[in-house]
Parts: C-alpha cells; sequence; structure tokens
C-alpha cells in the first residue's frame, strides 16, 4: 500500500474511545428522575467554554434551533463544533461562540454556499477541519462502539481527505487501502426529538438521521421535544424509543423548536423566512441586525414564539396536516 497517508488537520476530540466509557461510568446517573428543565437552564448547567459541542441531522430538518439560539444567548465564546447543521451552525459562527469547526458542506442548496462561513473562514475567526457527511456521522458511531476508528472507502482520493485530520489505513486481511475515521466522543449533544417523557425516552417520526449514534457518543446529552408525554404512552411502543432515558441530562419543551426549519408530520419549514435571513446574511450588518431581532433581542424560547407569531405558527402546521 505504501506509506500512511494523513490529513493536514489537528483533530479536535482524542478518538480514544475507552475515554468516554470511563467517564460515563464515573459521571452519568442512572437514576429514573424528572430531567425537564428550560432551555436556559439546560445550556447553563451542561454546556462550558472549550467544550466540542455536536448537534445532529442536516439543513433544515428537525434542526435544534432553540437550543442553539439559547447558546448565543448566553455569550459563549470558545467552542468546538461538529458542523454538521445549517442555521443552527451559521447562528453560533455568527454570534461569535465557534472558535474551531469540523465541517461537513455548509449551504442553502439553491440559495447557494453559507455567507456567514465564508466571512468567518477568510477572516481566521474559525479554524475549519473538513470532513463528508457521512464521516462524521461514521464517527460518532465508532464512538458509540466503544472503539477508536472505523474503516471506510469515504474521502479516499480526494481533497476533503487531505484537509480532514483522517488516516489511511492497510486492511489486514485483503491489503487494501481504506480511510480510518477517528471516534468522536463529545462533550455535549444536542438533538430535537418529536415526543420525550419526562425522564428522556425519546421517540422521532420519520427519517431518525444519526441520533442514535450521537445520543451514544456524548457524554452530556440535551434534548429538545416537541412535546413531553406520559412514560406510559413511551412504553406502549417501545421499539420506537430511539435514545432511552439513561443517556439523557435534560429534556426541554420545545414546541416549534425546530422553526424556521420543519418537524416531519407537524410542521413545514418557513421558506419565506429563510429566505429573507439569507438575504440579509449577505454582509455582517445584516447578520447581526437579524441576530438581534430574532436571537439576542428574544429572552426565551416562549419570547421567539410570540415574535413569530400565532397565525405564521398555524399556517405551517396546517401546511403538513393538509387542513
Amino acid at each position: 500500500m505504501g506509506e500512511q497517508e494523513s490529513g493536514l488537520s489537528k483533530l479536535l476530540l482524542s478518538p480514544d474511545a475507552n475515554d468516554i466509557r470511563e467517564w460515563l461510568h464515573k459521571n452519568k446517573s442512572m437514576v429514573l428522575k424528572d430531567k425537564v428543565m428550560s432551555e436556559s437552564e439546560a445550556i447553563r448547567t451542561f454546556i462550558k467554554e472549550g467544550c466540542y459541542v455536536a448537534t445532529e441531522l442536516y439543513g433544515s430538518v428537525r434542526a435544534p434551533m432553540s437550543l442553539c439560539r439559547e447558546i448565543v444567548r448566553q455569550g459563549f465564546k470558545d467552542l468546538s463544533l461538529a458542523g454538521q447543521g445549517v442555521m443552527e451552525t451559521e447562528h453560533l459562527i455568527s454570534g461569535h461562540c465557534v472558535k474551531r469547526i469540523e465541517l461537513t458542506y455548509q449551504g442553502w442548496e439553491v440559495y447557494g454556499i453559507s455567507n456567514i462561513l465564508r466571512r468567518a473562514a477568510e477572516s481566521g475567526e474559525v479554524t475549519i477541519s473538513e470532513w463528508s457527511n457521512a464521516s462524521l456521522a461514521w464517527r460518532l458511531k465508532a464512538a458509540a462502539m466503544g472503539i477508536p476508528f472505523i474503516p471506510t472507502r469515504s474521502m479516499l482520493g480526494t481533497d476533503t481527505f487531505k484537509y480532514s485530520g483522517a488516516k489511511t489505513i492497510e486492511c489486514p486481511f485483503t491489503g487494501q487501502k481504506l480511510v480510518a475515521l477517528p471516534a468522536s466522543p463529545v462533550d455535549v449533544g444536542i438533538i430535537h426529538v418529536h415526543r420525550a417523557d419526562l425522564y428522556g425516552n425519546c421517540q422521532i417520526d420519520g427519517i431518525t438521521g444519526f441520533a442514535w449514534e450521537l445520543a451514544r457518543a456524548s457524554k452530556r446529552l440535551i434534548i429538545s421535544c416537541e412535546e413531553i408525554i406520559p412514560t406510559d404512552e413511551i412504553r406502549k411502543y417501545p421499539d420506537r424509543t430511539i435514545i432511552p432515558w439513561f443517556l439523557v441530562d435534560a429534556v426541554v419543551h420545545a414546541p416549534f423548536g425546530s422553526y424556521p426549519g420543519e418537524m416531519c408530520y407537524y410542521y413545514e419549514r418557513d421558506k419565506q423566512h429563510i429566505k429573507d435571513y439569507i438575504d440579509q446574511t449577505e454582509t455582517e450588518e445584516g447578520t447581526q441586525a437579524y441576530l438581534q431581532k430574532w436571537v439576542t433581542g428574544p429572552k426565551s424560547h416562549a419570547e421567539f414564539l410570540e415574535l413569530v407569531g400565532a397565525d405564521k405558527m398555524d399556517t405551517l402546521r396546517k401546511a403538513v396536516l393538509g387542513r
């Protein structure tokens, strides 16, 4: 195979999967208790400066927007981030919360790439390590499995590999050249789900993304949910509990928590709000004006929903329900 090849980026996390296993054994409470709290309390309690934060899923689908807005409100300045979302990642960058990003694609599909990321990258405000969408999810899978890396073909022969922190290896069985993706045992995972009970048992409708992997790769896990339902209802369908209670540290009730993104079977994305946002963020001045109005201006998720307006939320809900 020749010499081992290495990407140019430094890893933001140690891939030693034993670390997260030992940490969880020593620090994770197995007590069945009420974990419901506000966005403010959850973020203040579990996120610390310098920690590595990861959100789950891509685009505007099931985005943990209410939690990410709260991170910006609380004024963090030195976070590392797994950049897999879109608007939530942009908020954390434009709110100057993030110094280091392990990044996949960051853009708005037909609207083009992110103006906010471009400015941050070109100015050197954030350090970027590049990965494919699949490779970041598989790194979480490795951490969830308790192994230091996972072998794939992802990124072979690309500049994405060159600017990542991955390495090539030789398969001990076939001699083939593969990429070793290092495990990502993250400090704090953030996931938005459809339903949860007060203990943290979670259900997701539609695409589950890599919620399973992130939940099991996180030292601390903050869940926001559209609904909090009785545990008896959860137990009627145990096969739908993709995230069990013992992985969860906080449960935040956040109706329309993905807005202006969508929630499968609950509400449609607000296309006009997103288009206006993209237009406004073409400049740094416009970006900061948006943040002041929609992110730091409202002091809570409840105030944010008041700003959105009940009529808008009802329209988006009806667009999904068909009535």
